[in-house]
């Protein structure tokens, strides 16, 4: 509990203690009588039972009071402050010290509520916020000095002891450690680390001591775009709340007139006293506070986008946490999202030359790339690229790659670079990415590349279908054989293979148009290569978006791991989070709607109204809370 809360705590109890002191004074007068304490039916009593309301309302209400007169000043009259104002101001004057003092006890116990939900639903987001490092060990000139990590440059050498947290992303130079990812990922198991690993910011190291050589400035740095994003989850409103906001615009101040109107236009119809009519309006105005929606809609959005952090899903705002409860058809990039993108060469078809000459070529023409595919060639070849053998490099967009080899043009892509460049190639019937290479223009051979399904992606897809996801598509550049082959091994309901960026662009559009209006199609891809598709997608969610820069720019959604079963996971947070909001709109609205009629006939006086306002409100805040509960959608992996 904060400051703020603990001094509303304390305002209540003494509140509270006066109010329930004074009741008996003020109910009490009979009991007093038979008992023959004259004291109690001294004419002091009424002035005492007063002073005593009086004092409690002050120290409970004050405060309100003074906030509406401010937003009166500003020219923001009608809000909650102003309602409970005029409500139980008005109690006084009737002489219903007890009903006023009552209303504004309970409707400070519902602010303190609230504000402990809050406090709880950051406190999920705070958690997350603790990744950023407080300084950096830094070796500069031989010695090693502590600093911030924002004064410290690409090729620094950092050294992370056990115990502290990783400052910036790179790559490790000298030793070897277990990492606790888990506020990061939300995975319990560390993960090992050693030499040549690429490690980001925000995760501690737990056995040994490491040497780092940092590739990105703070600024750019992993922990810094996690951090950036969270900051701004909040300014992306959900349609449900924007209509709350929107309706609360408009409520508050018709319910005032129609206050106003209920305590004018009966006594002047019926003759009856005003004063009957004006008690059943201030009920009607505490009644008609609409805080429990105000409250508990972007309370319950808050909860489920910080469940989904515990999770390892960073959501960027209720805007997107609602569209993912709607998503009936996910569509899937192929590697490095359902296949794991750590690709081995499996066959090497030689035809014009040696195999190991095919290799050293080839690598040599993909040595520009950070691609897995060329990756992949280069450990195969397993030496030094001798770079100044490399020149003219032109990336042939969805083909391959043209360069000149120690002055021999060198092709090296798939089979529509061979076709582009009409050079005649060898079909190959092996399973897998076939990487052609041309020399001066006559074919030299293929090499074939086999790329591993994520142990986690069959159940992924049974995850989403389980969780109501009507299509299971995948879109991939690679070939027809390969693709189908990953699709039947998933059993994904489509796949369209041998895709260009651009047709990737086009499928998804085309899949939108086909699709129905209030349905949404969510994209998962790597970050990297399919940033315009994520972009489209009603819903674009970034793969292993940690160190990659354009998975947190383009997505909407970022998996904290390479784990698509964490897609499910979401999408059951979020599904679970708008029937809360759902829950919470619907019991507000009909208590209060009940309440309202009953007020207004009568039959509901002022502790009804105090139900209706400050029970609701209770009841819709804890309801809201729920959506922090994400334990049963983690599954702990060992």
């Amino acid at each position: 509990m904060n400051k703020k809360e603990k001094n509303l705590l304390k305002r209540i109890l003494v509140a509270g203690v006066i109010f329930f002191l004074a009741i008996p004074l003020a109910r009490g007068e009979q009991m007093f009588n038979l008992l023959g304490w004259e004291l109690f039916r001294s004419p002091a009593l009424n002035y005492i039972v007063f002073i005593a309301f009086l004092a409690s309302y002050l120290i409970i209400g004050g405060e309100i009071v003074l906030k509406a007169l401010k937003n009166i000043r500003k020219g923001q009259v009608f809000d909650e402050n102003f309602l409970m104002s005029i409500a139980t101001i008005g109690a006084f004057c009737l002489g219903e010290y007890a009903e006023g003092v009552a209303v504004m006890l309970f409707y400070q116990v519902g602010e303190l509520f609230q504000s402990y939900a809050v406090s709880r639903s950051r406190r999920s987001i705070a958690d997350l916020m603790d990744i950023r490092p407080d300084y950096a060990n830094v070796m500069r000139n031989g010695q090693l000095v502590q600093v911030d990590p924002e004064e410290v440059a690409v090729g620094d050498t950092v050294i992370v002891k056990p115990g502290e947290r990783i400052p910036l992303d790179g790559v490790i130079t000298d030793g070897h450690s277990a990492l606790d990812t888990s506020a990061l990922t939300g995975e319990s198991v560390p993960r090992d680390a050693s030499v040549g690993d690429s490690v980001i910011s925000g995760c501690i190291n737990q056995t040994g001591k490491l040497t780092i050589e940092v590739t990105k400035v703070f600024g750019e740095s992993t922990v810094s775009k996690i951090l950036e994003l969270v900051e701004n989850a909040s300014d992306k409103k959900s349609k449900s709340e924007n209509f709350i906001t929107r309706f609360a615009r408009y409520y508050t101040p018709v319910v005032v007139f129609a206050a106003v109107a209920l305590a004018i236009i009966p006594p002047l119809v019926t003759g009856q006293s005003f004063l009957i009519w004006i008690e059943r309006a201030l009920t009607f105005l505490v009644i008609s506070c609409p805080c429990a929606l105000v409250i508990s809609v972007p309370l319950s959005f808050f909860g489920g986008i910080g469940g989904a952090s515990k999770a390892g899903v960073l959501v960027k705002g209720s805007n997107y946490l609602e569209l993912l409860a709607d998503t009936e058809i996910v569509v899937f990039d192929k590697t490095g999202t359902l296949t794991k993108g750590n690709f081995v060469v499996g066959e090497v078809r030689a035809l014009s030359m040696s195999e190991e000459d095919l290799i050293r070529i080839a690598a040599h023409a993909e040595d520009y790339s950070s691609h897995p595919i060329a990756v992949s060639i280069k450990k195969a070849y397993g030496k030094a690229v001798d770079p100044s053998l490399i020149s003219d490099i032109e990336e042939i967009a969805g083909h391959g790659v043209q360069a000149s080899i120690d002055g021999k043009v060198v092709l090296a892509g798939n089979a529509k670079l061979m076709k582009l460049k009409n050079i005649a190639y060898e079909d190959s019937s092996s399973v897998g990415t076939v990487v052609h290479v041309a020399v001066d223009g006559v074919y030299a051979g293929y090499i074939v590349i086999a790329d591993e399904v994520k142990p986690d992606s069959a159940q992924a897809i049974l995850d989403l279908k389980a969780a109501g996801v009507k299509q299971t598509i995948m879109l991939t550049g690679d070939a027809d054989a390969v693709g189908k082959k990953v699709a039947a091994q998933l059993n994904l309901d489509k796949v369209y293979t041998e895709l260009l960026p651009a047709d990737k662009v086009m499928q998804v559009e085309k899949l939108i148009s086909e699709k129905s209006v209030k349905k949404m199609l969510a994209f998962v891809g790597d970050g990297i290569n399919d940033a315009p598709v994520l972009a489209r997608a009603d819903v674009g969610i970034a793969m292993g978006g940690l160190g990659s820069d354009a998975a947190i720019e383009a997505a909407d959604v970022v998996i904290m791991t390479d784990e698509p079963s964490k897609i499910a996971t979401v999408m059951k947070i979020s599904r679970k989070t708008l029937r809360i909001v759902k829950q919470n709109i619907t019991f507000s609205l009909a208590v209060k709607g009940i309440v309202l009629v009953l007020g207004a006939f009568g039959i509901a006086n002022m502790w009804g109204a105090i139900f209706a306002d400050v029970g609701v409100s209770i009841i819709a805040i804890l309801n809201a809370i729920r959506a922090l509960n994400v334990k049963k959608y983690i599954q702990v992996k060992r």
